[in-house]
């Protein structure tokens, strides 16, 4: 009998111990989310007691591939704050890993990660090694990683929100919504590498259509990336990022998706585009990602004295490719209006039978930015403000 009541003291009070210890904090997997990219967005990659606790704490093989959507524990302990120290908060007397758990929830609040800082919710984001594994250890990588500069929260070197591929000047990127979270999106700038695309010469100055489109898409993609979205951009330049000139410099060393050379005949290199972008689509329906969209950005030649307005392809009988080209198309509109009042848009939304339209199962939209050779229409791809109004007004309708 005094051995049974023993157990019964001794089980209450280990339900009420494991009652008081901190719990684990929770969040939902992105698409592209493996365990790895995971942990590096929350800064938890590079100890490898973090990846060992991850697949405890969830109860997982160590092979196992995360669900898009679902919730997973990850190694981040919860504690409360006091209002006065840390190191009273969690029970520590080290000064040097108090400050780095300070540190640690200030930088996931200024990142968007934490909707609030610990001074203010009064709760404390406790990352796992810092009490019991503190040395990095940089373990090896299981998975299948992100091929190099994927635009989307899963490749942010050290859980940053470093972008490379924007370049220097704009590569950090601050959350400001997470409102397109779980939708996939691809942009795709035409030509590049051995394909300039449409070229004139102005000023003395070349302007090739491809660099024009890719500065264009790259700040499509950089407004994507701050509401949360995946965005892929499929053709690639390793170090143009965004520019702020008028005159960008013509080069032939943009690569495809995978950093694969371009090639060099039309229908390969279409056919090269198309391929990437369904074996993504796929990859991402497995997942199970419900929303994925393609935008295809281009700009056109015509006679010099032809002035056109943005217009906006889909492919006969893509509903979803209709839609999706109409609210960009109404968004520029509105736009227009406000801003040149009493001088019309004439920009258009028709259907056209073109490759990468046809060839690809995602729901797409076609973009022509206007006539490289007329004069009016390249202020609109000079200017760099008006480069950014236009990824800017074309977001918005995305939204």
């Amino acid at each position: 009998m005094m051995r049974l009541i023993f157990l019964l003291v001794f089980a209450c009070a280990t339900l009420a111990v494991a009652a008081n210890e901190p719990k684990f904090f929770k969040t939902n997997a992105l698409p592209g989310d493996g365990v790895y990219s995971l942990l590096r967005r929350y800064n938890l990659d590079r100890n490898s007691c973090n990846h060992q606790q991850f697949y405890k704490i969830n109860r997982l093989k160590n092979d196992a591939q995360l669900k898009v959507g679902k919730n997973y524990f990850l190694p981040i302990l919860i504690y409360p704050y006091n209002g006065k120290t840390i190191r009273s908060s969690i029970g520590i007397d080290d000064w040097e890993t108090a400050k780095n758990i300070e540190l640690y929830n200030e930088r996931m609040f200024q990142d968007g990660y934490r909707e609030k800082s610990f001074k203010d919710d009064k709760i404390l984001w406790v990352p796992y090694h810092f009490l019991n594994c503190p040395d990095v250890d940089v373990p090896p990588v299981n998975e299948s990683a992100p091929e190099n500069g994927e635009i989307n929260l899963a490749v942010e070197p050290s859980g940053s929100r470093i972008f490379p591929i924007f370049g220097k000047k704009y590569e950090y990127v601050p959350l400001r919504s997470d409102e397109l979270r779980g939708k996939v999106y691809y942009i795709e700038s035409g030509h590049g590498g051995p394909d300039p695309g449409a070229m004139v010469t102005k000023d003395k100055h070349l302007m090739c259509e491809d660099e024009y489109a890719y500065d264009v898409a790259l700040r499509l993609v950089k407004n994507l990336v701050a509401y949360g979205a995946t965005a892929y951009m499929i053709t690639r330049d390793p170090n143009d990022g965004i520019r702020d000139d008028e005159y960008l410099e013509c080069d032939y060393d943009e690569v495809v998706w995978g950093n694969e050379p371009i090639f060099r005949g039309q229908k390969p290199r279409l056919f090269q585009r198309s391929d990437v972008i369904n074996e993504l689509y796929d990859k991402h329906v497995k997942q199970g990602v419900a929303e994925q969209q393609l935008i295809i950005i281009h700009v056109d030649s015509r006679g010099k004295r032809e002035q056109t307005d943005l217009y906006f392809y889909f492919f006969p009988g893509d509903e979803a490719g209709k839609k999706l080209a109409t609210k960009m198309h109404n968004s520029m509109k509105k736009h227009y209006d406000k801003y040149r009042s009493g001088r019309g848009y004439f920009g258009t939304v028709t259907s056209r039978d073109l490759h990468m339209l046809r060839e690809t199962k995602v729901p797409s939209a076609y973009i022509e930015m206007g006539n490289i050779r007329n004069t009016t229409d390249q202020k609109r791809l000079m200017v760099p403000k008006n480069r950014q109004l236009l990824a800017d007004w074309l977001f918005e309708g995305l939204r």
